[in-house]
């Protein structure tokens, strides 16, 4: 299974979420693309097997994953404080593969009706739905 965790800013959810699946989804190839080179730098520091930075590895990252994870932010075009473009969030929404989405209450984007979990809750949440997926 190849998954492919997107973060942004500073990233520190890709962090955790790169962590969380080499623990627990030991056999999975962990693909990391940050917005930016520090968000890259963090995943890639956590264990990620491969990294990449930017709009064009977003894009192409997204045709090669069986499962994409990340923030919700990551399908909403201009958010993460302006770092997803309308072409990153185009290509996630539209890949074949199945998408992870964890529902964070920040940058103007409000979720009802999602408990208001602490981030270890959320990714171990997403963690065990990617656990579900069989490829």
């Amino acid at each position: 299974m190849t998954i492919l965790v997107i973060d942004a800013q500073g990233g520190g959810i890709g962090r955790q979420l790169v962590l969380a699946i080499k623990q627990n989804i030991p056999d999975a190839s962990i693909i990391a693309v940050g917005t930016n080179s520090i968000a890259t730098t963090a995943m890639l520091k956590a264990g990620a097997h491969s990294a990449a930075t930017g709009e064009n590895a977003v894009v192409v990252g997204c045709r090669k994953a069986d499962v994409i994870v990340g923030p919700i932010g990551i399908v909403i075009a201009d958010s993460l404080l302006g770092e997803i473009t309308s072409k990153m969030a185009q290509a996630i929404a539209q890949s074949n593969a199945k998408r992870i989405l964890i529902p964070f209450n920040h940058c103007d984007n409000i979720i009802v009706g999602v408990s208001d979990f602490g981030t270890g809750k959320l990714i171990e949440s997403a963690i065990n739905e990617i656990k579900k997926i069989r490829i």
